[in-house]
């Protein structure tokens, strides 16, 4: 292995996967707009859950996250908001691979069903299916997790394939080098969509060069707009960066995150462009060692499911280049009231079955809706027996008519001496 993150890089450009984690005080699991479905009853309140990547940036001193013993069949907001069953309709995304470039993917959940692929682990221990952190795990299963039985959680493209790149260390860290390196790995890998967990403050060279690598095999690159703030890391920066690779770079599509209440949490860094928001604030998924859940909040989790949206649009709409796709997501989100970009929701909010079934100009791909006919029916012959029956009818009427005014006028001739051959006025 090479490239290995010393301690004066992470004070110097490395970042943490995972951000802040912290719920919030009164974190709200109800439907956030009226008219959408309410979340499932029963089971654990989320607001109990374990936190994820509490071992964040100098590590937990009793080593990487434990296990998770909670769960819940409640449904999370973030389903309730971005309503995903309603693409399962077109597309659940199978066929699709999704590489997930961050601390790793363990698959001991089981909710990705078979469907995770081992790549490369570019520091430390292991292959790619240990995670220390929990947060690529976490990521995965927001993108792909199958749907089960009586629980309320699953990910975005149920049928998704995931490919797991590993490029931190057991805390969450990494440097430009070893991302860049991730991201050419999961294009090698074959991933049509390449969601990073992580936003770093430098990286420009390195991170530019994979990224138009990724692009030119055909794979988006999906990265968070800042990073995830909060926690006590010692390289975590004190205030948000001037920019946040690689979400900074031009071809590769931005996302910020949202609250319970459809806006940008309190508190979040502004980010310097923002192509999509999705719901990354008191997100519910699983983590590794176990099938219990845990919680997170922060652009990294919003863009994990924009990452699962870009693999249903693909199942979908597969020859869509990865140019054609990032235009389609923007195009039919749900934009907010302000000019676009907005300066925090960017094009607005991913919307799954829009980003399946909206028509655009240039579709190549798109199925084809049924055509509109009208059949022009030629009507039967006239019968002319009703014909006949009216004409005998009117004749009649017409005959009692003329016979009744005769009559009238004659009454009226003969009070006023009416003669023939005379008017009198």
């Amino acid at each position: 292995m090479t490239g290995v993150p010393g301690r004066s890089v992470r004070a110097a450009a490395a970042v943490l996967c995972c951000g802040a984690l912290l719920l919030p005080a009164a974190p709200a699991w109800a439907a956030p707009t009226p008219g959408t479905a309410t979340p499932t009853p029963g089971g654990a309140d989320p607001a109990a859950l374990p936190v994820i990547g509490q071992n964040r940036g100098a590590g937990r001193p009793d080593g990487c996250l434990k296990p998770s013993d909670k769960g819940t069949d409640r449904t999370p907001w973030a389903q309730t908001y971005l309503r995903p069953e309603a693409a399962w309709q077109l597309s659940r995304g199978a066929g699709v691979t999704v590489a997930v470039v961050g601390s790793g993917v363990d698959p001991a959940s089981g909710v990705l069903d078979g469907r995770l692929t081992p790549g490369p682990r570019e520091f430390g221990t292991g292959d790619s299916t240990r995670d220390c952190v929990g947060h690529g795990t976490f990521l995965a299963g927001l993108i792909a997790a199958r749907r089960q039985d009586g629980v309320g959680f699953a990910g975005i493209a149920p049928e998704a394939r995931i490919l797991a790149v590993a490029v931190t260390d057991d805390a969450g860290i990494t440097t430009p080098a070893l991302l860049a390196k991730g991201v050419r790995d999961a294009a090698d890998g074959g991933a049509r969509v390449i969601a990073v967990g992580l936003a770093l403050p430098t990286g420009e060279a390195e991170l530019g060069d994979a990224v138009r690598y990724a692009t030119g095999k055909g794979a988006l690159v999906i990265a968070p707009a800042a990073p995830d703030q909060g926690g006590t890391s010692p390289s975590a920066p004190s205030a948000p960066p001037a920019a946040a690779y690689p979400a900074a770079l031009p071809d590769v599509l931005a996302v910020s995150d949202l609250a319970p209440n459809g806006a940008p949490p309190s508190g979040a860094a502004d980010a310097v462009r923002v192509d999509l928001a999705a719901p990354g604030d008191a997100v519910l998924s699983v983590g590794p060692g176990g099938k219990g859940y845990f919680t997170g909040a922060g652009p990294s989790f919003a863009t994990a499911l924009v990452a699962g949206t870009a693999a249903l649009a693909l199942a979908y709409r597969p020859d869509l280049t990865p140019a054609r796709l990032a235009d389609r997501l923007r195009a039919t989100a749900y934009h907010p009231g302000t000019a676009l970009p907005d300066p925090h929701l960017g094009y607005g909010t991913v919307d799954p079955l829009a980003a399946l079934s909206t028509p655009l100009p240039g579709d190549a791909t798109a199925t084809p809706r049924p055509a509109l006919t009208v059949s022009l029916v030629q009507a039967p012959p006239p019968d002319p027996a009703p014909h006949q029956a009216a004409l005998i009818a009117g004749g009649t009427v017409a005959g009692v008519t003329l016979i009744v005014g005769a009559a009238l006028m004659c009454t009226a001739g003969r009070r006023r001496a009416w003669r023939p051959g005379r008017w009198s006025a």
